[in-house]
């Protein structure tokens, strides 16, 4: 290759470099603000009339649903169905994580609370991007706990590819950390929590700084940007469009032919899939088992108690569900600092994850703080440093409340702490955190120079007592929102996410995992949408005797 010739590439050289060294900062610094381009194919349910078949539908515009959609879209035409509304501009800015939540409702916010039988208040994503639209932002990710455990068959090629394609579309590297970012950070590191990872997108145990889909400015790229990797000619995207049940072959072998969904207004639409097509449910961890039950799948003695016409006995959909417990403590901030944002954590080699959230002055605190009751609203930040139950023993279940009406949620049971294993794990975490409070770095946040002001409970004194710890995991528990289970692999799915027993019906969320992924799971769940879209556009271009050319 003689010298003009290398100058006539540069570009393009410049350009693969920057795709394959996702550590490179070119590669993962996001600061442009959200692209709206996937609205161009975007349609109100009520507005649109959909063809009379796709090759795929998919049930669910989520964190797992957009990039599956995306991917899909590339050689066949997608269906892409959300129950939510497409853009708010409120869901946009990191400033307003807290009142995406205090401004749920039982309508068409952005975010969907509901209280476990547990008496915990846990919320669901209901928009365009699904909980990447709600969540706090923080990218890492799986752990290999996870892979060794999940029950799905892995390429870890393929899964990094998968990554590497989301981090290079919505993934910012953080250019700086604000000031109490830095202080956990710091005090992290000097109570033990190393060694000192620096940034990173792996999980790897000390103290990270990890990706975040807020760009330095605050600006949110979730989920619903992956929508913009589509073949616009392939993809509609139909908002407001609740699916009520799964349409099913009425000969054998049984097959997922298509669904029912209804608009805004009320009126019922009916799509199916072409042949070799697929029904693929991505609603997540509540709405997948919600559907599949709905819908006739499920245990039959419990289906013909609700007067379901049953398709086929599948008795663990719905089982299994589980959450990850939020344990810690809450500290009032002596000087009026802002920041907004989780860009750390900490992954202690005795198991838990250790994160820290601010709530902003004058912020009602139950919602995210449950122990604290009914207390006056605060003109300083409140810090939540929060440990994470990392592998959580306890499961529950989850059951129906109405046996036709999909709008109606589903009752959750997650059973937290039912097993003293949590219980240590628990411990495991109050004593890291205990450390953290005792660091020098954390100094500066006490008041007058001698004691942190609590709100809610402080940490045990007596953190030798299992019963003192086990009545304090209990009375502090919060919950970090990353529920998962009722559609677990090798009971309702095998692993390649096919329902087990049912032809062209597929699960494709957090629903199938049977643990959070990493700290945090929305990494892994976007992975998981584009890891198995990609699979399933190789396994339909095998069959037709030529090859599928992946990019990243």
């Amino acid at each position: 290759m003689n010298f003009q010739t290398i100058l006539q590439n540069v570009p393009l050289l410049f350009l693969l470099f920057c795709i394959r060294l996702q550590q490179l900062y070119c590669s993962v610094h996001h600061d442009s603000p959200p692209d709206s381009g996937y609205l161009r194919f975007t349609y109100e349910a009520t507005d649109f009339s959909p063809t009379k078949a796709y090759d795929y539908i998919i049930v669910g515009g989520g964190t797992a649903g957009c990039p599956l959609a995306a991917t899909l879209s590339e050689s066949y035409s997608v269906l892409l169905l959300e129950r939510g509304g497409s853009l708010n501009t409120s869901v946009l800015y990191e400033s307003n994580i807290y009142q995406t939540v205090l401004a749920a409702n039982d309508n068409d916010s952005p975010a969907q609370v509901f209280d476990t039988e547990d008496g915990l208040q846990n919320a669901r994503a209901r928009i365009l991007g699904g909980g990447s639209m709600i969540n706090f932002g923080f990218y890492s990710r799986a752990d290999d706990y996870f892979y060794d455990n999940a029950g799905i068959e892995w390429d870890m090629g393929a899964v990094e590819r998968a990554y590497e394609w989301v981090e290079n579309s919505i993934v910012t590297r953080p250019a700086r950390l604000n000031r109490f970012q830095t202080s956990f950070f710091t005090g992290l590191l000097e109570s033990g929590v190393d060694p000192d990872n620096g940034f990173t997108f792996d999980h790897v145990q000390g103290t990270k700084v990890g990706g975040s889909i807020f760009s330095d400015s605050g600006r949110r790229h979730g989920a619903v940007e992956l929508l913009n990797n589509a073949n616009p000619e392939n993809l509609d995207v139909l908002v407001h469009a609740m699916v009520d049940r799964v349409i099913f072959s009425t000969s054998d072998p049984l097959a997922a032919v298509g669904v029912v969904y209804h608009d805004s207004n009320g009126k019922y639409h009916e799509v199916h899939v072409k042949t070799n097509g697929e029904v693929i449910l991505s609603a997540g961890a509540i709405g997948s088992p919600q559907l599949l039950l709905l819908s006739g799948l499920g245990p039959t003695s419990y289906l013909s108690s609700l007067y379901i016409p049953v398709v086929r006995d599948h008795p663990f959909i719905g089982q299994f569900m589980a959450d990850h417990q939020r344990t810690g403590v809450n500290i009032l901030l002596p000087d009026a600092i802002t920041d907004a944002g989780l860009r750390v954590v900490g992954i202690a080699e005795s198991g838990p994850y250790i994160e820290s959230l601010a709530v902003p002055p004058n912020t009602p605190l139950t919602s995210f703080i449950p122990s604290v009751g009914s207390v006056s609203l605060f003109n300083s930040s409140v810090q939540i440093i929060a440990g994470k139950i990392t592998r959580p023993i306890s499961t529950g279940s989850l059951h129906l409340i109405s046996a036709s009406n999909v709008t109606v949620s589903p009752s959750v049971r997650f059973n937290y702490y039912n097993h003293t294993e949590d219980v240590h794990q628990c411990w495991n975490a109050v004593e890291v955190i205990r450390k953290l409070l005792a660091t020098p770095t954390m100094e500066e946040y006490k008041f007058d120079g001698q004691s942190f002001k609590f709100i809610g409970l402080p940490l045990p004194e007596d953190s030798s007592d299992y019963e003192t710890i086990a009545s304090f995991c209990r009375d502090s528990m919060g919950t970090f929102w990353h529920m998962h289970g009722g559609c677990l692999p090798n009971k309702v799915v095998d692993s390649n996410l096919k329902v087990i027993g049912v032809d062209s019906l597929r699960v494709v969320d957090a629903s199938t995992f049977f643990n959070a992924p990493g700290t945090n799971p929305q990494a892994t769940t976007m992975m998981l949408g584009r890891y198995v879209g990609v699979k399933m556009l190789e396994e339909r271009a095998a069959s037709q005797g030529h090859p599928f050319l992946e990019y990243v």
